[in-house]
C-alpha cells in the first residue's frame, strides 16, 4: 500500500489531498477506463520486460512471463519479426529453466548477448543479478555456480555493454531509496563488477518520472545506445502498474557519465502510442540495421496484466538547438507482435 499526496489550486488556495493507493497483483492497480488497448489481442505475446536478440538471420524474443515468472524465461523464434513461433526453448519452451541457474523465483528482464562464441543472458532473479552462458540462443543457459552477482543491496535489470574499445559495463538498477539506476565496470566473465568503478547514474526526480508523487520513485529498464561517440542511456520511469510508465534518456561522453537527461523524454509513453504502461524493453536492429525498440504495455487501459510484448521503429533525428542527435519515436510503426497460430 502506498500513499501519496496530489495538490490542486482553486481560486488561489492549495489543497492537498491525500490518496491510498493499493496494489493487488496486476491488473486493479492504477486502471483508468474499461476499452481495452488493441481490438485483437488473439495470439498476441505476453511477456514484459522483453528484449530482442538477433542473430544469423532469426529473431529471438525473451521477457519476463506474466504468470509465470518462477519458472525461467521462454524464448520465441521469427524471421520477419511479425509472426513468431514457439516457445522454442530447449526445455519446455525455456531458454533458461530454474534449477539450472541461480534463482528460485521473480525470473525477470533478461539481455541476451553474444561473446567470444557463447551466448549469455543476463537476468533478474530474487531480486538479484546473474549471469548465465549457453552454446546456443534457446539454452540451455546454466550456471557452473549457481550464484548471483555479489551485491550490499538488492538489484535488478541488468544491461551488459561491450564499449568499442572492449571494456565491459554493467548497468542495473539499485534498489536503495526508490529504484536508481547505476553503471560499473564488469569483470571480462562476467563474474562480478569491479567495485571501485561504481557510479549512480540516474534517478526519478523529474515530474514526468513520479506523476503519483510516490515516495519510492521508479527509474528503472536501462539500455545503452552509442550514436556519433555520444552515450544514450535509454529507461523506462514510474512504477509499472502506473499508466504513466514511460522512457526517456540521458546522455553522456563516458560510459561512466556523468548523464544529463534530456529535455524531449519521455519519447515513449500513452500520449504518443495511446496505451497505458507503455515501457521497460530493449533496443535491436534488423537484418537491414534499422532501429528497432520492443517493450510492453499494459493489457488495457482497466487491466495491466498480462502485459504485452510490442514493436516500434526508432531513429535518431538532428536537433537543431543541440550538436547531439535526438533518439525519437516512430509512434505510426507500433505494433504487437503475433505468435503463429497452433495447427
Amino acid at each position: 500500500m502506498k500513499n501519496f499526496t496530489v495538490k490542486i489550486k482553486v481560486s488561489g488556495v492549495l489543497i492537498l489531498l491525500q490518496f491510498v493507493l493499493l496494489c493487488i497483483g496486476t491488473n486493479t492497480s492504477f486502471a483508468q477506463s474499461s476499452t481495452t488497448n488493441q481490438k485483437d489481442q488473439k495470439n498476441q505475446i505476453s511477456l514484459a520486460d522483453p528484449t530482442i536478440f538477433y542473430h544469423k538471420g532469426t529473431y529471438y524474443l525473451y521477457g519476463t512471463v506474466e504468470g509465470g515468472s518462477n519458472e525461467g524465461f521462454l524464448v520465441y523464434t521469427s524471421a520477419d519479426m511479425k509472426s513468431w513461433d514457439g516457445p522454442k526453448g530447449i526445455k519446455e519452451g525455456y531458454a533458461l529453466k530454474k534449477g539450472d541457474a541461480f534463482g528460485t523465483k521473480g525470473f525477470w528482464a533478461p539481455q541476451v548477448f553474444y561473446y567470444g562464441n557463447k551466448y549469455y543472458m543476463a537476468y533478474t532473479a530474487n531480486e538479484n543479478i546473474a549471469v548465465a552462458v549457453s552454446d546456443s540462443p534457446l539454452g540451455p543457459f546454466i550456471q557452473s555456480k549457481k550464484e548471483p552477482l555479489a551485491a550490499p543491496v538488492k538489484q535488478i535489470d541488468p544491461f551488459v555493454y561491450i564499449d568499442d574499445n572492449g571494456k565491459k559495463y554493467l548497468y542495473h538498477v539499485r534498489l536503495t531509496e526508490g529504484n536508481r539506476i547505476f553503471v560499473a565496470e564488469i569483470a571480462d566473465d562476467f563474474s562480478g563488477i569491479k567495485q571501485e568503478t561504481l557510479r549512480e547514474c540516474i534517478n526519478a526526480k523529474e515530474p514526468w518520472e513520479n506523476t503519483a508523487n510516490v515516495e519510492w520513485p521508479v527509474s528503472e529498464g536501462p539500455s545503452i545506445l552509442k550514436h556519433n561517440n555520444l552515450y544514450y542511456l535509454i529507461y523506462s520511469a514510474n512504477d509499472f502498474r502506473n499508466p504513466d510508465y514511460a522512457v526517456g534518456y540521458a546522455t553522456s561522453n563516458n560510459p561512466l557519465g556523468p548523464w544529463e537527461k534530456q529535455k524531449d523524454s519521455p519519447i515513449l509513453s500513452k500520449a504518443n502510442i495511446g496505451i497505458n504502461g507503455s515501457g521497460h524493453g530493449d533496443f535491436f536492429r534488423d537484418k537491414d540495421k534499422a532501429l528497432y525498440y520492443v517493450f510492453h504495455t499494459h493489457n488495457s487501459n482497466a487491466t495491466v496484466g498480462p502485459r504485452q510484448t510490442a514493436i516500434v521503429k526508432a531513429q535518431f533525428s538532428k536537433n537543431t538547438t543541440s550538436k547531439k542527435d535526438r533518439l525519437t519515436i516512430n509512434s505510426k510503426s507500433f505494433y504487437y507482435p503475433k505468435q503463429k497460430a497452433k495447427k
